[in-house]
């Protein structure tokens, strides 16, 4: 597993966040002998999309979580997918405003916003709406539940090869901070790692309760009550420069090693590797 994007709201390159990096929310899945896997589409595809075929071969599935901007803004720069006979499955949740994610996805990909439309690239783009489901993508199988954001959001449980990730990208907590839908917790269930939003500090939660999204100490509440083994603190804040980011980790990595969890902080070119003992 690969982070290419960790960042929420805007892409926010500066000296600051060299680190951790820039780009929005994309995270890709390898097994070998498989077709990859990828949760969002935002601007790191194109930086996935640099390390696979650009020869008309590629084959993948992307699970979208929402169609923000930040969620979506890579896919008219994603080259692999423009080549003829490449195929791209995109999942994800049935838009409030559009009949279904097809539709949604092309009409913020159109003139005069983009010279094209995602059916204008030469190879072949899928759409499928889910919501509440379970399916396959090759030999993994995928659970997507709606979660709380502003506007229909889907979580992703993907078990795969013996490995389970859980990825909740965009949560909006209760006021309170102090419990978990059913819905999060069934996609974090004893999870070998949960990738779960962590955009806000105490301090910012008090004007930002209801900007869709969580504090750092919140998911670390998530991964104690899901029982994941693992949580990685994702949809970094872009005011969060990477010394920010080591603060709210060391702080989260203390609350975390009370919960028997491990904390990591994602950053762009991590890569995580799962392997049978």
């Amino acid at each position: 597993m690969t982070f290419y994007g960790v960042r929420g709201s805007t892409p926010c390159p500066c000296d600051a966040n060299r680190r951790y990096g820039a780009n929005t929310a994309c995270v890709a899945l390898e097994v070998p002998g498989e077709d990859p896997i990828v949760f969002d589409i935002g601007t790191g595809l194109r930086f996935w999309g640099e390390k696979l075929p650009q020869d008309g071969s590629f084959h993948g599935t992307a699970l979208v979580t929402h169609l923000h901007w930040d969620h979506v803004q890579g896919l008219p720069f994603f080259v692999p997918i423009d080549r003829p006979g490449a195929t791209f499955d995109i999942y994800g949740p049935t838009p409030d405003n559009a009949a279904n994610i097809q539709d949604a996805l092309c009409n913020f990909m159109q003139p005069p916003y983009f010279p094209i439309r995602p059916t204008d690239l030469r190879g072949e783009i899928r759409f499928h709406d889910v919501n509440d489901d379970e399916f396959k993508v090759g030999r993994a199988r995928v659970v997507s539940r709606l979660v709380p954001h502003l506007g229909p959001t889907n979580g992703y449980r993907v078990d795969w090869d013996g490995f389970s990730v859980g990825y909740i990208s965009d949560h909006q907590a209760p006021r309170g901070l102090d419990t978990v839908p059913e819905s999060v917790l069934e996609i974090g269930d004893g999870v070998d790692l949960l990738i779960h939003d962590a955009q806000y500090t105490d301090d910012e939660w008090d004007k930002k309760s209801h900007w869709g999204h969580c504090t750092v100490d919140y998911a670390v509440l998530v991964a104690k009550e899901a029982g994941a083994r693992r949580l990685a603190l994702f949809h970094h804040d872009p005011a969060h420069g990477d010394d920010k980011l080591d603060a709210l980790l060391e702080r989260a990595q203390a609350k975390g090693s009370a919960a028997g969890i491990e904390v990591i902080s994602a950053s762009e070119g991590t890569t995580i590797s799962f392997e049978k003992p």
